[in-house]
């Protein structure tokens, strides 16, 4: 099977909502976890969706996922401090019902612009190499600092890459870092940088352009007019 593992747990306080976590801002009326639940509702190759949730929006996600007919999750459960844990305890409570080679496509509840070709190619390479990692090219060099002051390196921009998401794995593989992870008392960034404390060879997937994580304000406001624009192009062909 193939499932999606969304974690919203985040408050957002980068965001300056007083009133709402950034995942439950609306755009049009619709959440913007909505957006990004979406995808995967309606992706033929995406069995099932487990969301991890702030425990205060639990309620409120339930109705919004009636509200607009999201019928593969499964399960909504409580998140942790961070992201690490949220994706740790989502995971734990997929054991019961997931088998060790089931596919899972781990991925951020405010990342609302993804594509059906690019959870597919997540699919298709998690399936034949065991993982895959979202990644997209820098569009500007890349310098690297121990003490933010010397600039002690400045490597090839050809070879340089953001790390995104979806970031897809095998269950078995994915769960078992998370808890060596635990055991060791390290939390990580994400999945790809958990993979890399650990030394696991990763498979980069090129990502979609427009692949935005909203984190900031701006954040917002570039997402709403990219949306609009795709959705300009669809309805009068530009």
């Amino acid at each position: 099977m193939v499932k999606a593992l969304i974690f919203a747990g985040g408050t957002g306080q980068r965001m300056n909502s007083r009133s709402k976590p950034k995942q439950f801002l609306e755009m049009h009326g619709k959440p913007i976890i909505i957006y990004t639940i979406e995808h995967f509702e309606y992706h033929s190759e995406v069995d099932e969706i487990v969301v991890v949730c702030i425990k205060e929006w639990i309620d409120e996600l339930n109705g919004f996922l009636k509200r607009y007919g999201i019928t593969k999750v499964s399960l909504v459960i409580e998140g942790g401090d961070t992201g690490h844990d949220s994706i740790s305890l989502g995971l734990k409570a997929m054991e019961k019902n997931t088998k060790s080679d089931d596919i899972i496509l781990i991925h951020d509840g405010v990342r609302p612009l993804i594509t059906e070709e690019l959870i597919s190619k997540n699919i298709a390479m998690a399936k034949e190499y065991g993982n895959a990692i979202t990644s997209e090219p820098v569009r500007e060099s890349v310098v690297r600092s121990v003490d933010a002051k010397i600039i002690d390196d400045v490597p090839p921009r050809s070879e340089m890459y953001v790390a995104k998401a979806p970031q897809t794995f095998k269950y078995k593989d994915i769960v078992e870092l998370y808890e060596l992870a635990h055991s060791n008392g390290h939390r990580s960034i994400d999945s790809a940088h958990l993979c890399a404390m650990y030394n696991v060879q990763t498979y980069l997937v090129q990502s979609t352009r427009n692949n935005i994580k909203i984190t900031e304000p701006a954040d917002y406001y570039i997402f709403r007019a990219l949306y609009e624009a795709i959705e300009g192009q669809q309805i009068f062909g530009l």
